[in-house]
């Protein structure tokens, strides 16, 4: 009868004792493999080459790398317009002297000398989404590192939002064209630019408009219909009889243009029609705004709107029009103008 093999013993009776030696990128292990006569005599060997193991001979990785590496370990569940963005903070913002630290030399200090730097030459918003790519793979590749550092403060935007009067001035000026059909859109649904131009006949029922795909520029810098970014981006919305007629009839996509091309059709029309200037983008802010000053409850605003919470539409979106904040100022005065004397 054989004799049984003993574990860990190579064929020629020596012993074999496997330490780890460090973890890749991917988080794959890789062992150092230490063989002698005797068990105790390859204990031996690796615990004298775990003690007098250099720092030199562990595995480097700099900050340009980790970050490289995020993105890819990301790829496939990030939104193309996202995994666009990332690429370039990474290609503009990482490609230097701080994206060449090895990760194990990372200070503080050197993390704050560049958001400064950043902070001195891009907007507050800009430097907190390269921070957050740059935490981001950070607490990937090295979980245990703790950041102290400072941001630049957020600066208030100072958005416009269009009256009621804006709007049916600039619908007058587009009447009949297909930007007279994404305007209604983004202003009465608040369908958002990506959501409008990737619509076909087969999302229009009656007067709901079905929402379950956007277009979004590339990596490559093409543009793709892919599922929305958020599960609240999915919904149903009911439209006024006089903006479903308007679809009526088409095959195909409802609006043929490109998200960027609806933007640049749109500031001219806004020239055109000699109204202020504000982005396609705050016909939302609108829609959000004129629903809020008519008591419609958040819940309702956030479903129609495909907000999945009331943190960006409380700091953004419910900026009442000057028209109503007008109105409602008359209101209160009015009402305690009975107490003067």
């Amino acid at each position: 009868m054989a004799k049984k093999k003993k574990k860990n013993t190579l064929p020629s009776g020596s012993y074999r004792i496997q330490v780890l030696d460090y973890k890749d990128v991917d988080g794959k292990r890789h062992y150092k493999s230490f063989t002698a006569p005797t068990k105790a005599e390859a204990q031996l060997l690796a615990a004298q080459w775990k003690n007098n193991r250099t720092e030199e001979e562990k595995p480097k990785l700099t900050v340009y790398e980790s970050v490289k590496r995020y993105i890819e370990i990301k790829e496939n569940v990030l939104s193309p317009s996202t995994l666009a963005g990332y690429k370039r903070m990474h290609k503009n913002y990482f490609n230097n002297a701080f994206g060449r630290t090895d990760l194990d030399e990372l200070k503080n200090k050197d993390i704050q000398i560049w958001i400064g730097d950043l902070a001195s030459r891009l907007s507050p918003k800009t430097v907190r989404n390269i921070n957050g790519l740059f935490q981001a793979s950070i607490e990937l590749f090295l979980p245990d590192f703790r950041f102290a550092t400072t941001l630049p403060a957020r600066i208030k935007p100072e958005l416009y939002c269009p009256s009621d009067n804006d709007i049916k001035a600039l619908i007058d000026s587009i009447r009949g064209t297909e930007l007279e059909i994404a305007v209604l859109l983004a202003a009465f649904g608040p369908l958002r630019r990506g959501e409008i131009c990737a619509l076909t006949d087969k999302d229009i029922h009656g007067n709901t408009v079905s929402v379950s795909k956007s277009m979004v520029l590339g990596p490559d810098r093409e543009w793709v219909v892919k599922q929305p970014k958020t599960f609240g981006s999915y919904r149903d919305v009911e439209f006024p009889d006089f903006v479903t007629s308007k679809l009526s009839g088409i095959k195909g996509r409802i609006v043929t243009a490109s998200p960027d091309n609806v933007s640049e059709r749109f500031r001219r029309a806004l020239e055109a029609a000699g109204l202020p200037h504000f982005r396609f983008h705050d016909l939302r802010h609108y829609a959000a705004s004129i629903m809020h000053a008519i008591g419609v409850p958040d819940q309702y605003i956030l479903q129609r709107g495909g907000w999945s919470s009331d943190n960006i539409m409380k700091t953004i979106y419910r900026n009442t029009i000057d028209l109503e904040k007008v109105r409602q100022t008359k209101k209160i005065n009015k009402h305690f103008k009975r107490f003067s004397v």
